[in-house]
């Protein structure tokens, strides 16, 4: 069984997005598609300016966004008359397919906003489906906890705690640990899926190998293998994701990622011409 060991440590660069958010991007920029993974987002500030404005109405097709809230609220709008309201610990599962039009604005004036979004691509069968979501709240996602750390389980499985994504062409794993001071998790990750470490708070080591020094908001791509070692410097916090990688030319443009430029021409067209969402 190989080993897996920090392949690539990245520290996210500053950004802002929707009317002016203030966040960390990682995957994105560099490196700017970790198939089949092609955003990875850190928002976060106490201070309501960083966040206020939002996320107004905008279009998405042929990819999957996933918001989790740990803290702040958000509240949720599109164009298929869907609406909730995110709280801390909830996630929004998006498959946008064919398309569809939403907001994600704060639902609060004040107090700490704290979050991420991820991107998924969808191969070329599916970016035309019909747009699906999944709502997860805090209270009922799947929790492993034992005297060394506790697991949230969005996607996959960690011993008995299993998430409710099932089913799904990448076969995702997305687990937010929470790991004490000089423990280990220990996991086993399919050979085939390309995955990576987002350190939130913290001091971490990972493999059996020397690399530079992982603290806080960084990001760690990780190399191919099995056989996953993380031990904890100090109290530690990240998520770990892994998904098995789609293989397809993409085209990207701004929120809409498809296969040729044509499609992303298309795209375009139908959004201003009112046939967008299907």
């Amino acid at each position: 069984m190989t080993d897996i060991q920090a392949n690539q440590i990245i520290n996210p660069v500053s950004a802002t997005d929707g009317a002016g958010v203030k966040l960390k991007r990682s995957i994105g920029v560099e490196p700017n598609y970790f198939d089949p993974f092609l955003m990875l987002d850190e928002f976060g500030s106490e201070n309501k300016d960083d966040y206020i404005a939002g996320f107004p109405s905008h279009p998405h097709r042929g990819i999957e966004t996933v918001t989790y809230m740990l803290a702040g609220e958000f509240e949720h709008k599109d164009s298929a008359g869907g609406k909730g309201r995110m709280t801390a610990g909830d996630v929004q599962w998006m498959k946008t397919g064919s398309g569809i039009i939403h907001s994600e604005m704060p639902a609060m004036t004040e107090g700490k906003l704290h979050g991420f979004q991820l991107w998924i691509n969808m191969p070329a069968k599916l970016k035309m489906s019909k747009p699906e979501y999944h709502y997860i709240d805090s209270d009922k996602m799947a929790v492993h906890a034992d005297e060394d750390k506790q697991i949230k389980v969005i996607a996959g499985k960690y011993q008995n705690a299993e998430g409710p994504i099932k089913g799904h062409n990448v076969n995702p794993i997305y687990f937010d640990i929470d790991l004490k001071k000089g423990k280990k998790f220990n996991f086993i990750i399919p050979s085939t899926h390309n995955s990576f470490i987002y350190l939130i708070d913290g001091e971490i080591k990972i493999g059996n190998k020397d690399h530079d020094k992982v603290k806080d908001s960084t990001l760690i791509l990780l190399s191919r293998g099995e056989n996953l070692i993380v031990s904890a410097v100090s109290n530690a916090k990240f998520l770990l994701l892994s998904g098995k990688p789609i293989g397809e030319q993409i085209a990207r443009g701004g929120p809409f990622v498809m296969n040729t430029k044509q499609e992303i021409l298309e795209a375009i067209e139908d959004y201003h011409s009112g046939t967008f969402v299907k």
